[in-house]
């Protein structure tokens, strides 16, 4: 993980605004999450949270997650915005996807960007690393952070509640 400073900085915050403004869109009513995956400067795939098939009479957002079985590692009942958008640039753009990065936030009840924990998606990470998806970017508490989506996905396999 690196801390991202100056133009860097801002342009990541650029984007992390876009997948803000994504996330907006989010039909989720636990969670709103937005994503963008970008290349040389240019958004290559993009999404929001949402049920499967965009199909609401599936959403189980209002369920208690210590419902669900053990055995159920995805307690969120939407298709995560990292997924959506990896999946959308595959289809749109799978000649750019190699190497890109891809900027994550979730809104607070608010609709304001909130700051992200440590990375925690297996789901999300091995999916963006079968991909070859290079980077994750996060807006922490007071920076903005880069990681190799290795990295990202080791630390999300240690990561503990």
């Amino acid at each position: 993980m690196r801390y991202l400073s100056g133009d860097e900085e801002q342009q990541a915050l650029k984007y992390i605004a876009e997948a803000a403004q994504i996330a907006l869109q989010s039909t989720c009513q636990r969670d709103c999450c937005g994503c963008v995956i970008v290349e040389n400067d240019e958004i290559i795939g993009s999404w929001f949270n949402s049920p499967p098939g965009h199909l609401e009479n599936q959403r189980r957002c209002s369920c208690d997650k210590d419902s669900y079985n053990k055995k159920v590692t995805d307690k969120m009942c939407c298709i995560h915005a990292e997924q959506r958008a990896i999946m959308n640039a595959l289809i749109d753009n799978p000649d750019k996807i190699i190497c890109s990065r891809l900027y994550f936030i979730r809104l607070d009840e608010q609709w304001n960007p909130s700051k992200a924990g440590k990375p925690y998606c297996t789901i999300c990470s091995k999916m963006a690393l079968d991909a070859g998806i290079k980077e994750f970017v996060l807006r922490h508490d007071e920076w903005v952070c880069v990681y190799d989506t290795d990295e990202y996905n080791q630390l999300s396999f240690a990561y503990t509640e």
